[in-house]
Order: structure tokens, then C-alpha cells, then sequence
């Protein structure tokens, strides 16, 4: 006699089901935000070395700000194309199952930026202050892209692993692979 207990009910292995895959294949927010993810990335990269050349020297204090803004804008961007893109896919705007820890982390990066925005329109904090809170943002957005980052690794994985599970290998007469 079998054991008798609850039934657990397991999502597919992997990132994608075939139904959202296919979704995320045929969407253009797909190569959107392929296209601004690094577009992002280097404009942080940019600002930080600003960032960190006024602290360490005081020079290119309004150069050092203004970048911080625009990388501020770039989040905000690609926030927003993010949501319409995890919608499309897996049919709500944020915290889908697959990308939940990325989503919650996202919303620290974007709480950090938003209050330098807040801090710098209202004049609330020093310079210093400011490209300090600045420099904070842009860590925990490091965290969040290798998140990110993490998550493309093991879609590729599962692209792979169901690539090659439909792919057959033909067997010699003797029973081993070609």
C-alpha cells in the first residue's frame, strides 16, 4: 500500500514556462530592455567615477550631480519598461514569482534614488551628503543588476537544458550515440 499524504503541486522547472518563454520571445520589451541595461550600466558607471573624482577632489560638483540625475532618469526608465515587460510575460507588472527577490530589491534601488531626487530638489542635504546617498544608491543598483544578471544566467541554463532535451542523439547499431 502506498503511503497517502498531501499532494504537492510543483511549478515547472526553471525560470520560463514554454507559454511565458514564448512570451517573453515574441515581445519587443524583450529587446528593450536588452538595450537599456547596459545603456544604464555604463551611465552609472560614469556617474560614480564623477562622483567619486568631486568627492576626492571637490572638482565637477554640478557634473557630478546633473549625472546622478540622469542615471536616476535611466532607472525610472527602465522601471517602467520592466513593469510593462513582467506583465507581458507573466501577467502582473511586478513581483512575479520569477523575478519576486529582483522586484523587492528594485524597489530599495529605487527608494535610494528617489530620495536623492527628493534630497537634491529640496536642497535637504550637503553635496557631500548628497554624492554619499548617491554612491549608496548606485551599490545597492550593483546588487540588483547581478541579481539580474544571475537570473539571465539561469534562463540560459534552462533554454539550454530544454533545447537539448527535444534534440535526440542517433544510435549506432550497437546501442551507443553517433
Amino acid at each position: 500500500m502506498l503511503p497517502t499524504g498531501p499532494t504537492v503541486i510543483t511549478s515547472p522547472a526553471g525560470l520560463y514556462t514554454p507559454e511565458q518563454r514564448a512570451r517573453r520571445d515574441a515581445t519587443p520589451w524583450t529587446w528593450v530592455q536588452g538595450v537599456l541595461a547596459p545603456v544604464q550600466f555604463l551611465v552609472c558607471l560614469i556617474s560614480a567615477a564623477l562622483v567619486v573624482r568631486c568627492l576626492l577632489t571637490g572638482e565637477g560638483e554640478n557634473v557630478a550631480l546633473w549625472s546622478v540625475m540622469v542615471k536616476t532618469a535611466m532607472l525610472y526608465l527602465i522601471m517602467i519598461t520592466g513593469c510593462i515587460w513582467e506583465k507581458v510575460v507573466f501577467g502582473q507588472y511586478l513581483f512575479a514569482p520569477a523575478f519576486f527577490w529582483e522586484d523587492v530589491f528594485s524597489m530599495l534601488v529605487l527608494a535610494l534614488h528617489t530620495l536623492y531626487l527628493v534630497a537634491w530638489t529640496q536642497n535637504s542635504l550637503e553635496v557631500r551628503a548628497l554624492l554619499f546617498l548617491a554612491l549608496a544608491a548606485y551599490a545597492a543598483y550593483i546588487i540588483n543588476a547581478v541579481q539580474f544578471l544571475l537570473k539571465l544566467k539561469a534562463a540560459r541554463v534552462q533554454a539550454e537544458a530544454v533545447q537539448g532535451a527535444h534534440s535526440t542523439t542517433p544510435l549506432m547499431q550497437n546501442g551507443e550515440g553517433a
